[in-house]
């Protein structure tokens, strides 16, 4: 992340593109999160359906307690996807930042924005893993805004 990248927050792009995070029922939720179970995510861009596995950390559990939201998805720098979130997530027992790797899910502690890597990226302070896309990160790679809507997934 470079110094000086404005949040995006109240932007909105002409291009929508719904995002629907899809995650375990309630019940299936807590119980793989108190037996350590990974919680799934998935969204479709463009037509193409991206499925990711979250982390279990507070900054996920945080983004999972924040939904549904509505948000805009912006290019930067040819790196990642981002958006601005209505709250910060705590940090709490993240590392001080990562490196990154095309496919990670990750929030940026500083500007308290959702961050999805096209690319490898350089040791970031401040940045934290939220989970990794499994399937359909070609989607990623289409240049351009695009509105987004997360939500819980019921069964």
């Amino acid at each position: 992340m470079k110094q000086g990248h404005p949040t995006i927050r109240g932007m909105r792009a002409p291009l929508g593109v719904v995002l629907t995070a899809g995650l375990l029922t309630m019940a299936g939720s807590a119980s793989a999160q108190e037996e350590g179970g990974p919680m799934k995510i998935k969204f479709t861009l463009d037509g193409t359906l991206v499925s990711a596995t979250l982390e279990d950390s507070a900054a996920t559990r945080g983004l999972v307690a924040q939904l549904p939201l509505t948000l805009t998805l912006e290019d930067y720098a040819s790196t990642e996807k981002i958006a601005g979130l209505p709250e910060k997530l705590s940090t709490e027992g993240a590392p001080e930042g990562i490196t990154p790797k095309a496919g990670d899910v990750t929030y940026y502690a500083p500007w308290g924005n959702l961050a999805l890597f096209q690319k490898d990226f350089r040791y970031s302070a401040g940045l934290v893993r939220l989970g990794r896309i499994e399937e359909g990160f070609e989607a990623l790679l289409k240049p351009g805004s695009a509105d987004v809507t997360i939500e819980l997934l019921r069964n």
